[in-house]
């Protein structure tokens, strides 16, 4: 089940949903136990379909609209934002600089947002990308297809850093330093980041090894080892591309769940 720390911090954020009067049908299963079962197929990695019934999270069906409904109203993506205020508010932001990196995964079904890759022999696969803080904590994600170059992603990402509340004064959104490697080297990119007011260090391409950025670096390596550790975002099974979006978003939420539970 979903710990009641964690539950007491999502039940405010989901919709209500009122039950029909004239033809209520059968009683709507509660949203705590699907949540359960949302997470569970999140973690395992399991299809849909085999959700075991007898742990009474409802059909996979089931699971898979509140988890699409709740996506189409912004909960995940709030609940992301409540627990950066959180961090933000204890102290376990590092502000000082940000990291960004793709990951590449295998979207077995095609869909939206996938494309040849080029690391891997061209299969059809999709990109991760994401922004973190100084300690490796999420702060926004995208979905490309696998194909895409990473400096694509690279405004659009920072510029989705959501304004994070939890301390007096204005919301932080911008890091000091902004490290990236060499699929970041592009000067127009560097101008831009500059414009934002945050400095970019990006490798540069042919230079050797041993520059010192994997001191920084190491970070968005772990972050995103993280998000793969669930199950579900290892390989990309789902067609639509809000699913697996959702499966992101609320996977960034429970890595900052655990940082700010420690």
């Amino acid at each position: 089940m979903v710990p009641d720390e964690l539950w007491a911090r999502i039940q405010p954020l989901l919709p209500v949903v009122p039950r029909r009067a004239d033809h209520p049908g059968r009683k709507r299963l509660e949203d705590r136990r699907v949540l359960s079962g949302i997470l569970f197929v999140l973690y395992a990695g399991i299809s849909w379909e085999h959700l075991p019934q007898e742990l009474g999270f409802g059909s996979g069906m089931t699971c898979w609209r509140r988890l699409r409904d709740w996506h189409a109203a912004g909960v995940w993506q709030r609940l992301h934002e409540l627990l950066l205020a959180e961090l933000h508010a204890a102290g376990r932001l590092d502000w000082s600089k940000a990291v960004i990196d793709s990951s590449h995964v295998r979207a077995l079904r095609g869909g939206p947002k996938t494309g040849p890759s080029p690391v891997d022999r061209e299969k059809t696969g999709s990109k991760h990308h994401v922004i973190a803080d100084g300690n490796g904590i999420p702060l926004a994600l995208s979905l490309t297809g696998g194909n895409r170059n990473d400096v694509t992603q690279l405004m659009p990402l920072l510029r989705s850093i959501p304004p994070v509340r939890g301390r007096r004064g204005r919301p932080r959104r911008r890091p000091k330093v902004l490290y990236a490697d060499r699929g970041y080297d592009h000067d127009k990119y560097r101008r831009l980041v500059w414009a934002t007011g945050v400095k970019p260090v990006i490798a540069r391409r042919g230079s050797g090894h041993g520059s010192g950025l994997g001191v920084h670096r190491w970070v968005i390596e772990q972050t995103i080892a993280l998000l793969h550790w669930f199950g579900r975002l290892r390989i990309r099974w789902e067609i639509r591309d809000d699913i697996h979006e959702a499966f992101m978003t609320l996977g960034a939420a429970i890595i900052c769940w655990r940082r700010l539970a420690r």
